[in-house]
């Protein structure tokens, strides 16, 4: 298969649906693409019915283009990661991994444009992110949660009002930033770093003021990451965890338990925002983002120095400072279903807390004044518990 073959399927496949977010190519299985999150067959000509071993693995070769780092890494370690760009349509974020001794490959379709905080509407708290001077800010959720196209419009306001230095450090570069009133360097692992601890250490010396980290994968790139938002520095990155406790308690399971008195010293000095992310299905098709965000605070503080006690919890925090712009997932989801954007099922499904989100939508719906039960026909039993003579 030559390589105008192959940019020929996947341009077909990322034409065969609207709302494509990912090719995936899957030994056993047909093409296939993810629309609107949910994964459907892919029909062309010539038809694929079920890729053999030979054809996917045809298919990787083509998109390593005999890189050596790149072939050294999938052997080595059965995964690599890279960009690959289809002329005049998109480029990908693609993932090429082993499996059961046959190659795998996933292709994460990347914007071309990069979105606005307004655009993507995104929830108060982002439009505080840029204006922030120094610290460090956590966007975190699941693979596909869309925190990379939070991060794009957080940094496109950077630069549409700092005139300072921007150094991105990201596996792969996924949106490409103009200069504007801000100086961007954007830098890909493998290519222009190492690793990200040794990207972000360099980085220290590259006088930059606000720096971005794809994620924090390791106890080294937090330590230098922590030290770079201590010295002024803007640090925004991102980690694979669900919820603001969960990210705090990722962070301190890295570290030796003598060190973790020191870093949640650190942390609570130096943590600005913790935002997480999911998406929802939305009503008449696509998806929609829900957020739990919370914010720096003098109870927040404390909560990181001594932990989660009684009543003192983060999520208690987020619930009392809403006026602040925190919000629960749970608050959030009613909001949504509130706006129309999401079906009561919905809403119900993806809770952290079933009973707080059915009693918001009731009152939701008190408020239309819709029914909150199916239960009808009720009455007064009048003759309950009387005696009789």
């Amino acid at each position: 298969m030559r390589k105008q073959e192959m940019d020929y399927i996947l341009a077909r496949m990322l034409d065969s649906f609207s709302n494509v977010s990912d090719l995936n190519l899957t030994v056993g299985k047909p093409l296939q693409v993810e629309s609107s999150g949910k994964l459907v067959r892919v029909d062309i000509e010539p038809d694929f019915k079920e890729l053999t071993p030979f054809q996917t693995e045809i298919f990787a070769m083509n998109l390593l283009n005999q890189d050596r780092r790149l072939t050294d890494t999938l052997i080595r370690t059965g995964s690599c990661d890279l960009s690959y760009s289809l002329p005049g349509k998109a480029r990908f974020r693609v993932n090429i991994f082993s499996q059961s001794g046959n190659y795998s490959i996933v292709l994460r379709r990347l914007e071309t444009t990069i979105p606005s905080i307004r655009e993507l509407n995104l929830p108060k708290a982002f439009e505080e992110i840029p204006r922030t001077l120094n610290g460090i800010v956590f966007i975190t959720g699941a693979t596909g949660t869309g925190k990379t196209t939070s991060l794009a419009a957080v940094l496109a306001e950077v630069n549409a009002t700092r005139p300072e230095h921007v150094i991105t450090l990201e596996d792969p570069i996924e949106y490409v930033h103009p200069h504007k009133m801000a100086t961007f360097n954007q830098r890909e692992l493998g290519s222009d770093f190492e690793s990200f601890a040794t990207g972000l250490r360099a980085a220290l010396r590259q006088a930059p003021k606000v720096i971005l980290v794809g994620e924090m994968r390791d106890k080294e790139t937090v330590e230098i990451g922590l030290r770079a938002a201590e010295t002024g520095h803007l640090v925004l990155t991102t980690l694979h965890t669900n919820n603001a406790g969960q990210t705090v308690n990722r962070i301190l399971g890295m570290f030796d338990p003598d060190e973790e008195r020191q870093l949640r010293i650190r942390l609570a000095d130096s943590v600005r925002w913790i935002i997480c992310q999911r998406l929802l299905p939305k009503v008449g098709g696509g998806r929609v983002a829900a957020f739990e965000i919370l914010g720096s605070s003098l109870r927040v503080k404390d909560i990181i120095l001594n932990g989660e006690v009684g009543d003192n919890t983060y999520e208690s925090c987020m619930e009392a400072g809403r006026a602040f712009g925190m919000t629960t997932f749970d608050h959030y989801i009613v909001h949504l279903y509130e706006m129309g954007l999401i079906t009561h099922e919905t809403a119900i499904t993806y809770a952290s807390h079933k009973a707080v989100v059915g009693r918001g939508i009731d009152s939701v719906k008190s408020s239309r004044g819709e029914k909150t039960t199916d239960i009808e026909e009720l009455e007064i039993d009048h003759n309950y518990n009387r005696k009789y003579k």
